[in-house]
């Protein structure tokens, strides 16, 4: 089940032309992963006071139509449950009626330990994820 927030789009997330900067787009991806975990009970700072951190390891966003200084975007974060190694995040961003599609995109995550060694997504990540 996807979840949705919403994020405003400031000033400093435009160009010259008035519009949202292409890279901002990764900034609210992030925005989407962080409260889809806090959405399930879990603030991502808990997952890296357990010892996992999840480095974005590939990222694609495809853009289809701008975004505007003030207005109200909305932010829609699934996981991919066929990615097995790591956890993959499907993102869209619309427009505030939640039908413009703005953009899509996905990250793909490692999990790594507090050394920095590749480990296996742990447990409480994988049944927060499967509810």
């Amino acid at each position: 089940m996807p979840h949705r927030t919403t994020c405003r789009v400031i000033y400093g997330d435009t160009d010259r032309m008035g519009q949202a900067y292409y890279g901002n787009y990764f900034r609210w991806f992030e925005v989407g992963r962080t409260e889809f975990f806090r959405a399930r009970g879990l603030a991502y700072s808990v997952i890296e006071e357990r010892g996992f951190f999840l480095p974005v390891s590939e990222c694609h966003a495809k853009y289809a139509a701008p975004a505007y200084y003030d207005e109200l975007i909305v932010i829609e974060t699934a996981v991919d449950a066929a990615v097995r190694g790591g956890i993959k995040f499907d993102y869209r961003i619309f427009r505030e009626d939640g039908a413009s599609l703005l953009a899509e995109g996905w990250t793909k995550h490692a999990f790594v330990d507090g050394a920095g060694r590749v480990v296996r997504p742990p447990a409480f990540v994988r049944e927060l994820i499967t509810r």
